[in-house]
């Protein structure tokens, strides 16, 4: 991985401090399990309620962890005072999620001053040997400014 300069030294404490606000990741069973700049992994168990008809892991679960891993990636570069939205990502399935776990690796490839594209593979751990399952490039918004908590709540 090319050697990136993080604009926050802090930047592994705050990328572990909003992954788990992310619900839907602990509703998963997700966990980052590696932070560096411009780097992150993550990896999530094999459950029944995960899957699809066959027994593989879900596409839609599949490409949560693929845009996950992108996008921590990127916020894994940006400044103290800024966020990371998910602007578009295009994924291909190249075999089925079949394994005791998913294993989500995702790298910055390039980082603008406000979108950041990455790549994200996520691998099928089956026996203690990890296959590509998916392939992703992600592009990512740097919101400027924009707190990484949660928005404040909206009245109708």
């Amino acid at each position: 991985m090319p050697d990136f300069k993080t604009r926050n030294p802090d930047f592994a404490k705050r990328v572990a401090e909003s992954f788990q606000r992310q619900s839907f990741m602990t509703t998963l069973g997700a966990e980052l399990t590696s932070v560096e700049a411009g780097g992150v992994e993550i990896r999530l168990p094999y459950r029944d309620d995960l899957c699809q008809q066959h027994g593989y892991f879900h596409g839609g679960v599949i490409g949560t962890l693929a845009d996950n891993a992108g996008g921590y990636a990127a916020f894994s570069l940006m400044g103290a005072e800024d966020s990371v939205l998910t602007v578009e990502y295009k994924m291909n399935i190249v075999a089925p999620g079949d394994g005791e776990q998913l294993v989500a690796r995702g790298r910055v490839l390039r980082a603008g001053r406000t979108l950041t594209v990455c790549q994200a593979d996520v691998f099928a751990v089956k026996d203690g040997r990890e296959k590509l399952c998916a392939t992703a490039l992600c592009t990512l918004m740097t919101m400027a400014g924009a707190s990484d908590g949660p928005s404040p709540a909206k009245s109708n």
